[in-house]
């Protein structure tokens, strides 16, 4: 695959919210013209009047002219080298439904969608390879520490590129790097997706447990297990002995997103805290919370595994089973250590 990564490489991204917008500007910052293709036609026709997006991240203003803006996703992937996707996974089948499989043959796959497909319980990688035949070898992850608002703002950051092959993964680094954003390659293309799902459960976690009036002592005991819970849970389902889940990929992610004001998922789980139903929660946010979803796929999944898991579960009852938070918190503060 390395023929892709040559100088007229042609990237698209596939996607419109936060994180699509903020990686529309990193790649703009090493390519002089960037595929997007977006919700719809309304979207596109005002980012080329207008410079910017009209719903999220509307601080990044865009030069139009380097950007070549559709909302049909066939159009986007049949001029590309290189496809980034970045959807939120509940919505991710439908709005790639039209997507002809023949298209992406002989195309590199670069998943940025931190979350699962609904149902199927499988990752986006696994999406692309058993729905589009899509090699491994033709697939790319990236995942933080980072967040969209200060990839926005141009706030130091760093990102994981993942293949399957280091070369390759080095040769992905090289499409971010920039003076805001430093890059560091992987091979762990399993074991950061669902890093990247687990981080958000316990995110949710975090969160119910600061809108129930817990402190940082408390969410530190709560972090710490949700680590090891979480390091546990992939080596039962892809073991790897190269990986080394106190990198930034893994550790770093979780961090950040049980902490950060900018975490949708905290946020989420703090609502929950408070009392809001779910729906009420969801309505108020008028964001994804990928945690949310990925919670159900993640329990429904460890069936498989049957690895301890009270944290995701403990998310799961309150979330699915209408379980008062905090006696399923309390309970939770008996088995922590």
């Amino acid at each position: 695959m390395e023929n892709i990564f040559k100088n007229e490489r042609k990237v698209a991204m596939i996607g419109s919210g936060s994180w699509a917008t903020s990686l529309v500007k990193l790649l703009l910052e090493n390519h002089p013209r960037v595929t997007w293709c977006v919700r719809s036609e309304q979207i596109a026709d005002y980012i080329r009047e207008n410079g910017h997006n009209p719903f999220y991240s509307r601080e990044i203003s865009f030069d139009p002219s380097r950007l070549s803006l559709t909302a049909d996703v066939n159009e986007a992937v049949s001029c590309s080298d290189i496809v980034l996707f970045c959807v939120p996974s509940a919505f991710f089948p439908a709005e790639v439904a039209p997507l002809r499989s023949e298209l992406l043959k002989n195309k590199f796959v670069i998943s940025a969608i931190k979350g699962m497909i609904p149902e199927e319980n499988i990752t986006i990688a696994e999406y692309f390879n058993l729905r589009h035949n899509v090699p491994y070898d033709n697939i790319g992850i990236i995942s933080g520490p980072s967040h969209a608002e200060e990839v926005a703002m141009e706030r130091l950051s760093y990102l994981t590129l993942s293949s399957k092959h280091k070369r390759v993964a080095e040769q992905l680094c090289k499409m971010f790097d920039c003076h805001f954003i430093k890059t560091i390659p992987g091979t762990d293309i399993f074991g950061v997706e669902y890093a990247a799902v687990l981080k958000n459960i316990y995110a949710i976690a975090a969160g119910i447990s600061h809108g129930l009036s817990y402190g940082d002592n408390f969410i530190s005991v709560l972090v710490t297990n949700s680590f090891n819970e979480m390091r546990t849970f992939l080596y039962a389902a892809h073991p790897d002995t190269a990986r080394r889940t106190l990198k930034s990929a893994y550790l770093g992610d979780l961090l950040v997103t049980c902490y950060s004001q900018f975490s949708r998922n905290r946020s989420f789980g703090t609502m929950i805290g408070k009392g809001y139903s779910v729906n009420s929660a969801q309505i108020e946010m008028n964001m994804v919370a990928e945690g949310y979803y990925g919670t159900k796929c993640i329990h429904q999944l460890n069936t498989k595994y049957n690895v301890p898991m009270p944290i995701v579960d403990t998310v799961y009852r309150i979330l699915y089973g209408n379980r008062p938070a905090a006696r399923e918190i309390t309970e939770l503060t008996k088995i922590l250590q």
